[in-house]
């Protein structure tokens, strides 16, 4: 796929991807640019989604690490296949090897376990490195991962230097858990994603979730984006609003009223503060009250 502006653009609408100018711009520029792209915003807004999408436009394999508190080096990296060379090293002793035939053997390329970010670097075509909520990961990991975006490079000391065949496109994702590090954020494009507005929303489910009626689908919309700005405990995601459309599809729902919306609830909201507190509005909320 050739990188330009024109094509990414038709390339997110081939992917039924609906989004705005503002998120297309940064996403042109990091696959021309080649920079990692970090993405922040509130959780379900969307984040993951662009490196979907970017993997299946260009296309490319998507490879993905999810970070969370105390991942290190060999979860997101490398290990060695113990018990692999383990039964390789008694089969040797058994044939009367010397330890550097041994060795040999079992510090191979087919003894290694890769990690995401090992696969991505070896990867022999274009990947998509998807690092999923990195303000999860540790500090220390952080300052690890900067190495790495600079020079796609490993260094395994069993088997040296591997370097990347094909830079990857990598994509970083944050809920703003915790304040990212300044370093890592000069070698990214920045790029936020908020919820969509209603009108981005409505077409989300239209594209998405077609059985449900047009008039609906933009009721639907405008109650996730309006029950988003009571201060829930945890805002619905819109994948959470198509599971709720899908509902109300399988439900049978003409009208947006207040039955309608309880009737499945369970699907929109997964804490019984946030469902008590939208019941409580669900009449001011809903198309015509009952």
């Amino acid at each position: 796929m050739e990188i330009t502006r024109e094509a990414v653009a038709e390339g997110l609408e081939r992917a039924r991807y609906v989004t705005n100018e503002r998120v297309t711009m940064a996403i042109y520029l990091a696959l021309a640019l080649e920079k990692p792209l970090l993405i922040e915003g509130p959780a379900g807004a969307g984040k993951t989604e662009v490196a979907k999408v970017i993997a299946e436009m260009l296309p490319a394999e998507l490879i993905r690490l999810q970070c969370y508190e105390g991942l290190d080096e060999a979860r997101a990296l490398y290990e060695w296949n113990y018990q692999k060379q383990l039964l390789r090293l008694q089969a040797d002793e058994d044939q009367g090897l010397s330890w550097e035939q041994v060795s040999e053997h079992i510090f191979s390329r087919d003894y290694l376990l890769e990690r995401p970010l090992l696969k991505a670097i070896t990867s022999v075509r274009k990947a998509v490195l998807l690092i999923d909520e990195i303000d999860k990961a540790d500090e220390e990991f952080e300052a690890f991962l900067l190495e790495l975006l600079s020079d796609f490079q490993v260094s395994v000391p069993e088997l040296g230097t591997l370097r990347a065949r094909e830079r990857p496109i990598v994509v970083l994702t944050s809920n703003r858990a915790r304040e990212l590090s300044e370093a890592l954020r000069r070698r990214c494009l920045h790029l936020f994603i908020d919820f969509p507005g209603v009108e981005q929303e409505r077409r989300i489910v239209e594209l998405k979730v077609p059985e449900l009626d047009k008039r609906l689908a933009a009721e639907v919309a405008r109650f996730a984006g309006a029950i988003r700005k009571l201060g829930l405990r945890k805002p619905p995601s819109i994948a959470e609003t198509l599971d709720w459309a899908r509902a109300l599809v399988r439900l049978g729902v003409r009208e947006l009223d207040t039955e309608a919306v309880r009737a499945a609830l369970a699907v929109l909201l997964k804490h019984e503060d946030d469902r008590a507190k939208v019941e409580s509005k669900a009449a001011s909320l809903a198309t015509r009250p009952r």
